[in-house]
């Protein structure tokens, strides 16, 4: 279909292939083909559930400016110096911004007269080391650990790539798989990961193999309920990273009230490497969070644009569309109403799914700027 639509005359064609055989030859396929962009959903799920894994310390974080702004999600549940206090009050964040919020599976563009709720998840931004040190207080965690065995339950597609990668890291994998047929295929395939044919929802064998001795777990199967349900009972046995790989939109409400460290939508995650594509052509960057509902996008200003030269106060940014953070030179800035963009500032803006237009406007405008801007404030007054 997409050599057939390049034909036709689309100026960009994407293609989502599963087959894990198709990997070693993306190139010649996309060159051969004409394809701008080849996908495989559960390679990309793999790495994501890995880049996780592998991380110094718990929460899940997220990086901008080449790892200068780092954000981490943290859910706030009741937490007495987070709940029922407006941003503004909250104290000892260590010059954090909190970008999103999701609620009860909303995403919502914070300001400052935000009133935090229990069980809300939120998303800090700020400067990486500052992250991590907040990474450290509210995990409890003194010492990060380093990864070195891994239990997976499912050795489907996603469970494979996640086994490969996690082996060129020298980190130690053990596969349950329910089908014999697979297992052999998969010692064929991964000879250095333990293989274990057995039924990884049966908690008495998880505990026959010691889950509990096991630094991370990843619940792969086919079915979500199991795999958020094992993510549950790993954690129970005290496994320092336990996710889950799921890929129904209809549990967004629930998730964020689970103890489970990380939870992983393949159709989220294939958007975002489309989006990345499609709508960060521009920009330095383009990253999707909280399911998919909150863009971060990553752009350096220059002299031509109407921001350049003002202050954010002045720039009475619409609702949904939040600056996180600007990177000036070796600088990591938390900015406030009196910061001013200057030309060659490198920003971070949080935007809401439906504001993604007008940001666009905002900040890549080059016509006056109460022309640029009016209009937008329009339509951002009457939204949420």
């Amino acid at each position: 279909m997409c050599t057939i639509s390049k034909k036709l005359g689309s100026k960009f064609a994407i293609a989502r292939v599963r087959d894990p055989e198709y990997r070693k030859h993306l190139d010649f396929i996309s060159e051969e083909l004409n394809i701008d962009k080849i996908i495989n959903p559960d390679h990309a799920t793999a790495k994501s559930i890995v880049r996780y894994l592998l991380k110094r310390y718990q929460l899940y974080s997220d990086y901008f400016a080449e790892g200068k702004v780092s954000l981490v999600e943290f859910n706030i549940r009741k937490d007495e110096s987070f709940v029922g206090k407006r941003i503004m009050e909250i104290e000892r964040i260590n010059d954090l911004l909190i970008a999103a919020i999701s609620r009860e599976g909303n995403a919502i563009i914070p300001n400052g007269q935000t009133v935090l709720k229990e069980n809300d998840n939120i998303i800090l931004a700020g400067d990486a080391e500052n992250i991590e040190q907040f990474d450290k207080i509210h995990t409890g965690v003194e010492k990060a650990k380093r990864l070195k065995n891994t239990m997976i339950v499912g050795g489907g597609k996603t469970g494979l790539y996640v086994a490969l990668l996690l082996l060129k890291e020298n980190v130690n994998v053990t596969i349950i798989e329910i089908n014999r047929d697979r297992c052999l295929m998969l010692k064929e395939i991964v000879p250095e990961a333990q293989i274990i044919n057995g039924d990884g929802t049966d908690i008495s064998l998880l505990e026959d193999e010691m889950i509990h001795s096991y630094d991370s777990f990843v619940a792969a199967t086919g079915i979500d309920e199991v795999n958020l349900l094992l993510s549950l009972v790993a954690k129970q046995n005290d496994i320092y990273k336990s996710v889950a790989k799921i890929s129904r939109t209809n549990y967004d409400k629930v998730i964020d009230k689970l103890n489970i460290d990380c939870v992983f939508n393949t159709s989220y995650i294939t958007a975002a490497v489309m989006l990345k594509e499609i709508r960060g052509k521009n920009s330095l960057s383009l990253n999707l969070f909280l399911n998919g509902k909150v863009e971060g996008l990553e752009l350096i200003i220059k002299r031509k644009h109407v921001v350049c030269g003002k202050t954010l106060r002045e720039l009475e940014l619409p609702r949904g569309i939040l600056i996180i953070a600007i990177v000036r030179g070796l600088d990591v800035i938390v900015p406030n109403g009196s910061t001013r963009l200057n030309e060659g500032d490198r920003i971070i803006v949080f935007s809401k799914h439906e504001q993604v237009v007008n940001m666009k406007k905002i900040f890549y405008s080059e016509n006056r700027f109460s022309s640029a801007l009016n209009t937008i404030r329009g339509r951002g007054s009457n939204e949420s």
